[in-house]
């Protein structure tokens, strides 16, 4: 049995199909993300596993329960915590975490253990009002709420959208020690390098996952010439270089341009030439162009490319 069990769930809001299909589990004390961007159809996925919100086709399954007949107990077995900061902006730190301890029947002091090492971020700032919170602040809040009541799975939908790069780094370890003390964590988020922090993750785009696996699996399928190219004039190289007949995909990425090539079997440098010869002929020059290795987000693009051509 998986901690959690999703089962060709889709759902709809009026003609928009927000899920379709979507299938995938979890296992026991792994890390689980959900990556894409927003609209995918993320945060349908946890509304439907936190009952919610029903689903208009499948099912699902969370520690064994159904989330649609068993809803009582799996909400009382759960940890969630949405996107959106949701908690009482005139209570304080203190006051939100005691008002949610008491709607589950336990107290701070009693499951303290499991919060202890975010509440120590909070502490100082116990009496303030969680509306006069800083963003990182507000989500170590929300964090101590959803695990007050000590859940077995805990759901995060976007937790890290908004806040600061050193807050994210802190919030990363903080599921990584709730982890080894045996949560299961289904994460969403938008952030691709994030993806890497988890055990395995699904890509999800339109309703649908492209691909689940481990991070470095997920790499590991990506096998085309990928180079990374820049130049003095980026908006119009990159317009010519999606038309080259060669190229398969071009997204910007930071400073450069991540260039997918069709399969040609030319060596390394002939690939090089072939892409400066065809730039070079459209007016670009002083060019640098390298292989480069692919990454999660270069994964995604390749994914989402060969769905629209599907």
């Amino acid at each position: 049995m998986y901690s959690v069990e999703a089962d060709n769930l889709i759902k709809r809001y009026g003609s928009n199909d927000a899920l379709r299909g979507v299938s995938f589990h979890v296992d026991y004390g792994e890390i689980f993300g959900i990556i894409g961007p927003d609209g995918a159809g993320k945060t349908s996925i946890f509304r439907i596993l936190t009952t919610l919100i029903l689903p208009d086709g499948g099912s699902a399954r969370v520690l064994g329960l159904d989330v649609v007949k068993d809803y009582h107990e799996v909400r009382r077995r759960v940890g969630y915590m949405p996107g959106r900061f949701s908690l009482y902006q005139d209570l304080s730190v203190e006051e939100n975490i005691r008002f949610f301890a008491t709607l589950f029947g336990t107290t701070l002091e009693e499951n303290y253990d499991l919060v202890k090492d975010i509440y120590s971020y909070l502490e100082p700032f116990r009496k303030r009002k969680a509306g006069a919170l800083s963003g990182g602040m507000k989500q170590k809040l929300a964090l101590s709420c959803a695990l007050i009541h000590k859940p077995e799975v805990l759901f995060l939908d976007e937790p890290t959208t908004g806040v600061d790069p050193v807050s994210r780094k802190e919030f990363w370890i903080m599921l990584t020690r709730l982890k080894q003390q045996g949560l299961s964590i289904v994460v969403s988020t938008p952030y691709m390098d994030e993806a890497t922090l988890c055990d395995r993750i699904a890509l999800i785009e339109k309703g649908r996952f492209m691909d689940t696996d481990t991070p470095s699996g997920i790499i590991s399928k990506f096998t085309l010439p990928l180079l990374a190219v820049s130049g003095p004039h980026m908006p119009s190289l990159l317009r010519d270089i999606r038309q080259v007949p060669q190229v398969l995909s071009c997204f910007a990425f930071g400073d450069t341009h991540h260039v997918v090539l069709r399969e040609n079997g030319l060596s390394d440098e002939a690939q090089i030439d072939l892409l400066n010869t065809a730039l070079y002929a459209k007016g670009h020059s002083d060019l640098v162009i390298r292989h480069i290795k692919p990454n999660v987000e270069d994964c995604f693009m390749y994914l989402d490319t060969l769905e629209e051509h599907s």
